[in-house]
């Protein structure tokens, strides 16, 4: 059985208005990770993703990526605690 890991990840760069919280919804999806998404007052991006350490570690690198639109400058990680993961990936508005 794989061993789940929770990250709080945030995302900075041209990150807000073109679409990077739908684009995280749908790859945290494929990848079947729990958590959620959600834009930050100050212009990041902010998840927490948990799941499997294989697909945790394929997110981080998607998030370098992101949608077509985006700019990332930085991603920066900090632990989590997997319990706090909810049952599903959700973003948060």
């Amino acid at each position: 059985m794989p061993s789940d890991k929770a990250l709080i990840v945030s995302v900075r760069g041209r990150v807000q208005g073109v679409g990077f919280r739908y684009w995280t919804v749908r790859q945290a999806d494929a990848l079947g990770l729990k958590g959620w998404v959600r834009n930050e007052p100050d212009g990041s991006v902010t998840a927490l993703v948990g799941g499997a350490d294989d697909a945790v570690t394929k997110m981080l690198d998607l998030f370098w990526t992101g949608p077509r639109s985006a700019s990332v400058a930085s991603v920066t990680i900090e632990p989590a605690n997997p319990s706090a993961l909810p049952a599903g990936f959700t973003e948060i508005r």
